[in-house]
């Protein structure tokens, strides 16, 4: 298991404060799971991998991989790269030209100080070959390599070490679209085959989403929000998360109150008065912002009755896209304009009424000012 407490990592400058990249960084991440830092460019999440890998110095803090403390401020130990047994692949692949596949993934095994002998590092070599579907081009040059299959070659040249911890810094970014999308499934196979503890950096939500475990979501040095892929896509705890991972409709509205028996607040917004989550206390009259996704805006032409506590309201559409296998709608309701998603069949024109309904657990208020705490529990 990797456990981060406190990590602070700071960048001096010639002028001014020192820069801090990483402020009070704390994370478990369990033994054989794939963790995944996320945030825009700038939020520290390539200096908080590159202080677990030992490539940046932090100012204080403790890092511990499986109970061996690699990085401790208080007990003043600092365990140089080569040392911890850590894989890790760049965004750039750095593979040697002028070598063959097995050449390039047998480099870490005969620089290393206990050397193996030639059967020893073939067996280990074609071992991790195979794990990524590269033991058939083992003769093959690097440079004659597709640039998925170099990626691939890049993570076999890490996992050849048999390493404690996995780190992959933006390994996919200079992929196409569609080659992208396919290393995904690699990766998260690999991952899962090996069982290895995978420590991810990316600014890609969807992959993020669709790789991780747990993501931590970063914003300016900090971690904003810590949870499952689910947690964070429908329980966000502040508009920045809500805002960068997928596409949301915010509504600014005003707690009216909560309601025990529903367990849902009552606000009041541009849509009217509906019924909303919080994963924090909401005081009454406070100020609060609605989170709902596109998708979670069930449309019809036809009024739909109230089911029970779920969240109804009228407008027009104002404009419409075709995407293929959905339609997004931009349907004015009041003087708000609600971002919907529906299948192709509904083929309501401009200037046409559509009805909203929208269930109340996927509308989620979202407090004013810093971001609430995750592990706040609703009113009770």
């Amino acid at each position: 298991m990797l456990s981060i407490k406190a990590l602070n990592t700071e960048y001096k400058v010639q002028k001014g404060p020192p820069v801090k990249a990483a402020q009070d960084v704390s994370i478990e991440v369990p033994k054989g799971s794939f963790f995944t830092l996320l945030g825009p460019s700038g939020c520290g999440k390539t200096t908080t991998l590159r202080s677990i890998a030992g490539l940046e110095r932090p100012t204080s803090g403790e890092i511990s991989v499986n109970g061996r403390v690699v990085y401790s401020s208080s007990q003043s130990v600092f365990v140089p790269p080569n040392r911890r047994n850590f894989g890790m692949v760049f965004q750039s692949y750095a593979i040697w030209p002028h070598m063959t596949v097995f050449a390039n993934a047998a480099f870490p095994l005969e620089v290393r100080k206990n050397k193996l002998n030639r059967a020893q590092i073939k067996d280990k070599v074609m071992s991790v070959l195979n794990a990524v579907g590269l033991d058939h081009l083992a003769d093959r040059d690097a440079t004659k390599l597709s640039g998925g299959q170099q990626q691939r070659l890049a993570l076999a040249r890490a996992l050849v070490m048999e390493p404690e911890l996995l780190l992959l810094d933006e390994p996919l970014s200079n992929l196409d679209a569609k080659l992208r999308d396919r290393m995904r499934f690699e990766l998260k196979r690999i991952q899962r085959d090996l069982g290895l503890t995978t420590v991810y950096v990316t600014h890609d939500q969807g992959e993020a989403l669709a790789l991780s475990h747990q993501i931590a979501v970063m914003n300016e040095g900090r971690v904003v929000q810590i949870g499952s892929p689910t947690d964070i896509y429908d329980r966000p705890t502040s508009k920045f998360v809500a805002d960068f991972i997928g596409t949301s409709n915010f509504v600014d509205a005003t707690v009216l109150g909560y309601d025990e028996a529903t367990k849902f607040y009552r606000v009041r917004c541009a849509l009217g008065d509906i019924n909303a989550i919080s994963l924090a206390n909401l005081p009454k009259d406070s100020k609060v912002t609605i989170s709902i996704r596109p998708e979670d805006v069930e449309l019809s032409e036809a009024p739909a009755p109230d089911g029970g506590n779920l969240n109804v309201c009228s407008g027009v559409v104002d404009n419409k896209v075709f995407l293929g296998d959905i339609v997004d709608f931009q349907v004015k309701v009041n003087d708000f304009q609600m971002q919907a998603r529906s299948h192709p069949s509904l083929t309501t024109p401009r200037g046409g009424a559509l009805h909203l309904r929208m269930d109340p657990n996927k509308c989620v208020a979202l407090p004013e000012g810093a971001a609430a705490d995750a592990k706040t529990a609703a009113p009770h």
